[in-house]
């Protein structure tokens, strides 16, 4: 997923010269977190509604309303941007950009081309949406969290039961992070399926696969099954310990 797929492509940018006011009403009347700083056409600073809220007068000044205005009306943008910001260019991947607005603790970033032409802003929301629509919530489906031996098939395994219940595929995704040695995290998320059917459908999951957790989030309701595999090795021996007594 590429950011000038998720960017924000109607960018409200500022002038150089442009009066602290007139920013604060930009960012008020459309809603925007961050606007770019033009200087004869090229990209010279950021101004976000931090910097705005940052040189803003607080609700306890003395000062009244003219005042204000008139104060606000003597500073101009560039001497409360900040220079030289951080950008992306629009084929970064959504992953790429993540990682650069959370090393660098911002919100948002301008996308520039190699000419240094604007071609938009990407902030933590957009990549929000990204996400949301990467693992397919919105279908408003079910998450399955499993703990899957990582070998060729193994996912195949689940998703073919998941489909013996007319289950649609919205997405899956894997990660080896916190696994244990030779296995992997998958989490599939499916929709379409009758919730009628659901307790034939997590038994069968269960017996053939490492269930972690299940969500459904049209009925807003989830169960959490283990954590770990030794979570699941208790439960297995839990299992098999009242089935022998």
């Amino acid at each position: 997923m590429l950011v000038k797929d998720w960017m924000s492509k109607d960018v409200t940018s500022l002038n150089i010269t442009d009066t602290l006011q007139h920013a604060i009403n930009l960012s008020s009347e459309k809603n925007i977190s961050i606007m770019p700083v033009l200087e004869s056409g090229k990209l010279v600073g950021i101004v976000t509604d931090r910097d705005l809220k940052r040189v803003s007068p607080s609700d306890a000044t003395r000062l009244n309303v003219e005042e204000i205005k008139y104060r606000l009306s003597r500073v101009e943008v560039g001497t409360i941007m900040t220079p030289h910001p951080i950008i992306v260019p629009p084929d970064y991947t959504i992953e790429e950009t993540a990682e650069i607005l959370l090393t660098n603790k911002i919100s948002g970033v301008p996308v520039v081309d190699d000419k240094g032409t604007i071609l938009g802003v990407i902030t933590k929301n957009d990549l929000f949406k990204a996400m949301m629509s990467l693992t397919g919530l919105l279908k408003r489906g079910l998450q399955f969290g499993f703990l899957l031996e990582d070998r060729p098939g193994s996912i195949k395994e689940v998703t073919d039961i998941i489909r013996h219940y007319d289950g649609r595929l919205a997405s899956i995704l894997s990660s080896y992070e916190r696994a244990p040695q030779g296995y992997r995290h998958v989490y599939i998320r499916a929709f379409n399926i009758d919730r009628s059917t659901m307790t034939q459908l997590l038994e069968e999951l269960k017996a053939n696969a490492n269930v972690l957790y299940m969500v459904d989030h049209r009925e807003n309701k989830r169960e959490i099954y283990a954590d770990s595999l030794q979570d699941l090795a208790l439960k297995t021996l839990e299992v098999t310990s009242g089935s022998i007594s």
